[in-house]
């Protein structure tokens, strides 16, 4: 059965793919809407994090590093309505995103989540985590801050922080896999993901992988988001 992760688990999401050249002034351009489905499993240790890179090392096609920064109203407006807005930074701010995620659910390592998705320039992006406030006033542009405004009523912004994560991804049978090492101020934790059209079929594909190789996993049962605003790893 699905189930809803707020306010004690949030769900990770992915983005669409976006020309890390491409320069993006506003909001306006390649707003994207979606329903992602996608396989999280857990991966116990660094040790299974590593041995799964080495093995899938052939297979590696780019690597990401991604910085995720959040924001709500002072009274956790959007987190109580199962939402999360989040403006995620790539490769040194070589691009970013602004992301208005809501009602996920997560069961047996297969989760769901409508996503929302709007390019924003980086220096832009980077001076909102200084004035959270700022992007209230861009609901002329962004369908996002419109969205935030009127469906949730906010009318002010905090920064809540985030965490950095280092992303490969890999293209292995046909899947496109991304490893994830997430660095927290309070420790490090680890995940394989994939978005899937079959999440049955593929999550069967990928356990194999990993249980071939006797490589500890779980299914995830937390998002990355969630374990931020937790405080501690999950166990």
């Amino acid at each position: 059965m699905w189930k809803s992760l707020f306010p004690g688990a949030w769900i990770k999401t992915k983005l669409p793919q976006i020309n890390p050249s491409t320069q993006v002034s506003n909001f306006t351009l390649n707003s994207h809407t979606q329903m992602e489905v996608e396989v999280k499993l857990r991966l116990l240790n660094s040790n299974s994090h590593q041995k799964l890179s080495n093995l899938l090392s052939g297979f590696h096609t780019k690597t990401l590093i991604q910085e995720n920064i959040f924001f709500d109203t002072p009274k956790t407006t959007l987190a109580s309505n199962n939402a999360a807005l989040r403006l995620r930074f790539y490769n040194l701010d070589s691009y970013s995103i602004l992301s208005l995620k809501s009602n996920p659910k997560l069961s047996q390592g297969i989760s769901q989540v409508e996503e929302h998705e709007e390019p924003i320039d980086p220096s832009l992006a980077r001076s909102f985590l200084a004035n959270p406030g700022g992007l209230l006033h861009w609901t002329s542009s962004s369908q996002i801050m419109k969205r935030v405004k009127g469906e949730f009523g906010a009318d002010e912004l905090v920064c809540l922080g985030g965490f950095k994560n280092v992303r490969g991804v890999y293209d292995w049978k046909g899947l496109k896999l991304e490893l994830d090492e997430t660095l927290y101020d309070f420790g490090v934790s680890y995940e394989i993901e994939c978005e899937s059209k079959e999440p049955e079929r593929d999550k069967k594909l990928i356990e194999g992988l990993l249980e071939e190789n006797g490589i500890d996993y779980e299914y995830s049962d937390v998002n990355k988001y969630a374990v931020f605003l937790s405080g501690k790893l999950p166990t």
